[in-house]
């Protein structure tokens, strides 16, 4: 009787389950919507971008939950997308404008809001170019930047392959900190066209992307866009080290010291780069962290030369542009044993002059003393002998 009651019951609850659309609260597949009006926005700043939407529909039955949402981009024909998860409605990051990016953002919702399971939505996608002009050949060819002993910008470039005359191009920078991108005010000119741009005083720009984009114009056909992207730290230039110094450690050390370069880097950024040459055939290169090196000569070496040059290190950029040489310094090594001969034979000479001058001043003393009479008397014989 018990179970026919039971059974009665179930069915009844099943009837008004299915009459009245009431379902267990485990049953009921969870959903969410993918941002909306998700876009990349381009603020101007020469590749400096901005991916920004807004949050999904229908969320009301999800007030008490914290709504986060993953996004991904790339440049097109990338191979890895970056991604990000964030509770924002917008993001920025740099590009290369050279080429098309593309991103896309799902809606996550936590597994404390969905019944213990993280619930993605679908994805919104969105695409950004810029509309290219002109065949790639006529943009800027070998461009070369270069930050030099971390004070002075300077970069320069080749005209694109086949275009006239009247071709010039102009040179638009921008870093975060700027209002706006601005463009060259001294540019490097030859017969009239621009070749390269002096940058002024760049305040607050390490450790920063640095974006330029070069245009250009002409009567005849359009130019190509170049967009480029760099830290300063990166391309730094140094100059090279100053007053080359050696100092004679033993007979057959020697300590080649100088001086770090002229300038604002910091002494505990710089690597060096020793050249030395030994008679003029044996070529040596090592690389020190120090402004002294320690090298043994044999016997055999007549002449030794050396020059040093600088990088900033790993410590404080990922990169750097080794300066120039510093002036060759050579020492004959003959006059560096003579050298160290005299060293030796110094104290021992200065011993044996002090040991001449001494036993000759005991000598003069013993001859200033006063002379001894002595008389010897012998009862048999009459005289008296003196001896002196």
């Amino acid at each position: 009787m018990a179970f026919v009651y039971l059974a009665i019951r179930c069915l009844c609850t099943f009837l008004i389950s299915t009459t009245f659309g009431y379902t267990s609260s485990s049953d009921i597949e969870i959903k969410v919507n993918p941002p909306q009006d998700f876009e990349i926005v381009d603020p101007g700043y020469l590749g400096y971008l901005y991916l920004q939407w807004q949050p999904p529909m229908s969320l009301d039955n999800f007030k008490e939950c914290t709504v986060e949402y993953e996004l991904k981009y790339r440049n097109i024909g990338s191979e890895t997308w970056t991604t990000i998860i964030t509770k924002n409605l917008h993001y920025k990051d740099g590009f290369d404008l050279n080429k098309g990016i593309e991103a896309k953002i799902h809606t996550l919702l936590p597994w404390q809001c969905t019944n213990g399971s993280e619930v993605q939505s679908s994805w919104a996608e969105a695409t950004y170019w810029i509309s290219p002009q002109g065949i790639p050949e006529t943009k800027v060819q070998d461009m070369d930047c270069v930050y030099y002993n971390w004070q002075y910008l300077l970069c320069s470039w080749k005209p694109g392959i086949g275009v006239l005359l009247d071709t010039n191009y102009n040179l638009f920078y921008w870093y975060e900190g700027l209002d706006h991108a601005l463009q060259c005010v001294d540019y490097i000119k030859v017969d009239g066209q621009n070749i390269g741009c002096r940058f002024p005083y760049l305040e607050s720009s390490d450790y920063k992307d640095f974006y330029i984009c070069v245009n250009g114009s002409s009567e005849t056909k359009p130019i190509r866009s170049s967009y480029f992207t760099f830290q300063l730290q990166n391309i730094v230039k140094p100059l090279p080290p100053v007053c080359l110094t050696c100092t004679q450690e033993s007979l057959y050390e020697i300590k080649l010291k100088w001086s770090i370069p002229l300038g604002p880097i910091p002494a505990r950024c710089f690597v060096y780069e020793i050249e030395i040459r030994e008679d003029d055939t044996t070529l040596v290169t090592t690389t020190v962290e120090n402004e002294t090196y320690t090298l043994k000569i044999t016997n055999e070496t007549r002449q030794l030369c050396f020059v040093v040059r600088s990088k900033v290190n790993i410590y404080c950029s990922d990169d750097g542009i080794w300066s120039e040489w510093s002036d060759k310094q050579c020492w004959e090594v003959e006059e560096l044993l003579k050298k160290t001969l005299l060293l030796f034979l110094l104290p021992f000479g200065f011993i044996l002059i002090l040991v001449i001058f001494v036993t000759g001043l005991l000598l003069c003393k013993r001859d200033s003393y006063p002379k001894m009479n002595f008389s010897v008397i012998d009862e048999d014989f009459p005289y008296q002998e003196t001896w002196y």
